[in-house]
């Protein structure tokens, strides 16, 4: 997922204040931590230049090289896996030990940071790192972090370098989007940073309900849109928790309307409508989604919705967190979300009411024909090395061997992906890629093995899932915890309409990929807000024609700007 010492002015101009703050920050929590021990490692690194180079996709160097990294660490890591794993550590671990081993690569980090990626404390240090011009040997940054590398001539040209060295199957693995990711990455023609792939088809989107809810009422999974407002109307008025109060809604959403779970995407897409993304209008120009016309209708149809007691009329002050807690007890039956839902918030539901059912269906479009499901472009890390770096293709090597050991020829998947004991081990690696279609491979595997009634075929990722929903089926007191994934990966499952979105062809993507314009990191965060406030309101009553008012607005305030920007990338991108 994840660099010479010149320093750009227009990156020190940009950061300066980050640096500051940071700096300060840093000086006066002490919060910050690195590996080794909690220790900050010294920043030098020991490239040992005079190490053979097997140029093989998985070469060894020998004698071994160090490679310098900086990295995040999640309490997922910190707890569910380094808390079960005592004789592993963040510098010193099985990844860690199979790189030096098989490909002759020392990984150091010069600090590490918990938090998220995106958390305020990771994103000080790494702007404080950018700022210093003392660059790790590999940096994962974001698209505008990038783009300020590459403008500054900090970091090498990996176009040569990525076509040597990286594997057929890691190119077959980052070609799985086309060139979109390589888009994002490539100034003036120049790959400066190997992509962190992140599956697009992920945040495919469904509509989950309650099963158990309309089979109470006698309804119908949906076919149309009029028949989810059917539903919705159903939740909410004919009292499907039978408790004899109107107390439940038809569809959960948050203020914060998007997102992969209880999010609006889904539902709007479902007449035509394709907020926050940039989409092609079939002249070859690109338009922001939010402002057309298609989104007033659905905000109109979503008005109604709450005029007539569907919605939450609190949904304007409660986040996902907040809403999931009427879903946990039961009185919301319907939420647009992505695959993983019935995990979260789902499976909330389920622990207090074991006959609860909830089922992932596809989403419907207004006139009944096969909708377009919108996916936001969703790679947001690259790896950008430091020019002058000793090894530059070491990072492309990690890529290829992270992908070996998980879905290649020679894979341990049980030991470097998903062991039992601590499911999320393959975030040990500094480098995590992977395949986007491999939960709906896993998918199609054990949906296959079903029909043929033989499991014993099954390997690597698919066979670690169809162990899970074996444990489900077996009716036990741990299998119960597990009725999220029986609901991806079981027949019925979401990953099964996964596979039928793809043989459909049903997905329209975003087609804006590149940094942030200059005009987007100005006003992007301001327009965004002010147009969710304004979604909210209108939602809640406030006349729809404001819509229109938003729309104007916002090309006054700088969406203009950014849509000629964004159109000046799309036409030199196409070139």
């Amino acid at each position: 997922m994840n660099t010479g010492t010149r320093k750009g002015p227009g990156l020190l101009k940009s950061t300066s204040i980050l640096l500051l703050s940071a700096l300060l920050l840093s000086a006066c929590s002490g919060k910050l931590e690195s590996g080794n021990g909690g220790k900050e490692a010294a920043a030098g690194n020991d490239p040992k230049p005079n190490a053979a180079v097997d140029e093989s996709p998985l070469g060894k160097y020998d004698p071994p090289i160090e490679v310098s990294f900086v990295r995040d660490l999640g309490d997922v890591v910190e707890n569910n896996v380094l808390g079960v794993l005592k004789d592993e550590t963040i510098d010193n671990n099985r990844w860690t030990q199979l790189y030096e081993d098989q490909l002759g690569i020392k990984i150091k980090y010069n600090w590490i940071v918990k938090g998220s990626q995106t958390s305020d404390q990771y994103l000080q240090k790494i702007n404080v790192t950018l700022a210093s011009g003392d660059l790790p040997d590999v940096t994962p940054v974001n698209a505008t972090q990038l783009k300020q590398l590459a403008d500054s001539d900090q970091i090498e040209d990996m176009t040569a370098l990525y076509e040597k060295y990286a594997s057929p199957f890691t190119k077959k693995v980052l070609s799985g989007e086309g060139t979109s990711v390589f888009d994002a990455a490539t100034f003036d023609g120049k790959l400066m940073a190997i992509p962190s792939l992140e599956s697009s088809i992920e945040r495919s989107m469904y509509i989950w309900i309650r099963t158990d809810w309309l089979e109470k009422l006698g309804m119908q999974p949906p076919k149309t849109m009029a028949d989810v407002l059917a539903i919705s109307e159903a939740f909410a008025d004919k009292d499907p928790d039978g408790n004899g109060k109107k107390d439940t809604y038809g569809l959960g959403i948050t203020k914060d309307l998007w997102g992969g779970a209880m999010g609006l995407e889904g539902f709007m897409a479902g007449y035509n409508a394709y907020p926050n993304i940039w989409l092609d209008d079939g002249t070859g120009k690109l338009v922001y989604g939010s402002i057309q016309p298609e989104v007033k209708k659905a905000l109109q149809v979503l008005q109604d919705m709450a005029k007539k007691g569907q919605l939450d009329q609190e949904f304007g002050v409660k986040d996902g967190g907040k809403v999931s807690e009427l879903i946990s007890a039961g009185k919301i039956g319907m939420e647009y979300g992505e695959q993983w839902n019935s995990i979260w918030p789902l499976q909330l539901n389920r622990d207090n009411d074991p006959k609860a059912q909830w089922q992932a269906f596809p989403i419907v479009s207004e006139s009944g024909d096969t909708p377009k499901v919108p996916l936001k472009f969703s790679t947001t890390r690259f790896f950008a090395v430091k020019k002058g770096a000793a090894h530059p293709e070491a990072v492309i090597k990690l890529f290829n061997l992270h992908l070996e050991k998980n879905w290649g020829e020679t894979a341990e998947f049980d030991k470097y992906f998903a062991p039992p004991e601590a499911e999320s081990v393959w975030q040990l690696s500094p480098v995590t890629p992977y395949p986007v279609t491999k939960n709906v491979d896993a998918f199609r595997e054990i949906d296959a093995a079903r029909k043929a009634g033989d499991f014993s075929t099954l390997k690597g990722e698919a066979k670690t899932i169809q162990e899970k929903l074996e444990s489900y089926a077996s009716g036990s007191t741990e299998g119960f915890a597990l009725w999220g994934w029986e609901r991806i990966y079981g027949e019925q499952g979401s990953m099964g309409i996964a596979d039928q979105y793809i043989k459909n062809d049903q997905f329209i993507q975003e087609k804006f990929v590149g940094a942030p314009t200059p005009t987007m990191v100005e006003r992007k965060t301001t327009l965004e807000k002010q147009q969710n406030e304004m979604f909210v309101k209108i939602i809640l009553g406030d006349p729809i024609d404001k819509f229109d008012q938003f729309v104007k607005d916002w090309k006054k305030l700088g969406g203009d700007q950014i849509t000629q920007e964004v159109n000046e990338w799309y036409a030199a991108t196409k070139k």
